[in-house]
């Protein structure tokens, strides 16, 4: 885990530096550092508007009596969408405006937790981990402590 993240945070800014040189050497620095920023105001004001929808939504599952699991993993993915949006760089943004697509955000949910124990009905999400045996087995738990005292 720790050499993907370092490999990670290596890779991603010389991804980064690259776009940025090749796409400043065809439209110049100035253009080149407008985009930059436009990307951000961009995404920043799609990202307001894709939090609002999922914060509708996720108030709707509740007023209906369920637990707006999606809505909160879409929110987790939002506020990742955010951090790459606000990042300075070309391939970031993309990563950051397919995030902001509801229909790729989704399938990457359901992809990611399909591969895990979940299962999904409609809005809410069930976990399946470490259910084995749905046997009960009742009982009484009797504490003897008062006997030891009274010795």
């Amino acid at each position: 885990m720790f050499r993907s993240l370092l490999v990670l945070f290596l890779l991603v800014p010389l991804i980064e530096i690259y776009f940025l040189i090749q796409v400043g050497e065809v439209i110049g620095a100035a253009w080149t550092i407008f985009a930059v920023v436009a990307t951000a105001v961009i995404g920043a004001g799609l990202l307001r508007m894709q939090g609002l929808n999922t914060l509708q939504r996720a108030q709707l599952s509740m007023a209906q009596g369920q637990i707006p699991a999606i809505a909160m993993l879409e929110g987790v993915a939002l506020l990742f969408s955010g951090a790459m949006l606000l990042t300075p760089g070309f391939f970031t943004d993309i990563i950051g405006f397919i995030l902001l697509v509801p229909f790729f955000r989704q399938s990457l949910i359901k992809r990611v937790f399909s591969k895990g124990n979940f299962v999904f009905h409609g809005q809410t999400m069930h976990s399946h981990y470490g259910q084995t045996d749905s046997t009960i087995i009742e009982g009484e738990i009797v504490d003897k402590d008062e006997d030891r005292h009274l010795r």
